[in-house]
Parts: C-alpha cells; structure tokens; sequence
C-alpha cells in the first residue's frame, strides 16, 4: 500500500520526513493540491531498487539471448575462457 504525504509537509517537516524515509524501504509518494506529484525515497532504498533493475534487465537479456538462439555449450564456454587467459 503507497505512502502519500501532502508536499507542504517536506518544507515545513523536512527532518521528521527524512527520519521516516530511511526507515521505511519504499518510495513515498507527495501530492501537490491533491495530485500526485512526485515519488520519494532514502538512497539506500534507491540504490536497492536501481540493483533489482539491473538484476531483472540482466535476467530479460539472457532469457533473449536464449529465445534468439544465442547460447554456447559447456565446452565452447571453457574454451573461450582458455582462450581469453592464453592457454
């Protein structure tokens, strides 16, 4: 369930905001004059969701990698990785 906070909040309650972002571990969503506005969250939970991103876009391109026929064999895999260290 998101988290909405009204935007005048963030100025006149900064500290009592950030104190509370970093103890959740999800974005927070503001609304300026009831709308949503902008979504808000500590960098630690950034950096984690910015991780899973690139997890899941790593995942999608092997599974391309696949459906296109791109894939090599155990041996092909061994010898490219001997070939790259020079034996």
């Amino acid at each position: 369930m998101p988290i909405i906070r009204n935007s005048a909040d963030l100025s006149s309650n900064y500290i009592e905001i950030a104190d509370f972002y970093h103890k959740i571990k999800e974005p927070v969503f503001l609304t300026r004059n009831g709308e949503d506005d902008l979504a808000i969250m500590s960098i630690e939970t950034y950096e984690e969701m910015s991780g899973c991103n690139e997890l899941y876009r790593l995942i999608q391109e092997g599974i391309d990698d696949i459906e296109n026929g791109r894939i090599l064999t155990k041996d092909e895999v061994i010898n490219n990785m001997k070939l790259a260290l020079g034996k």
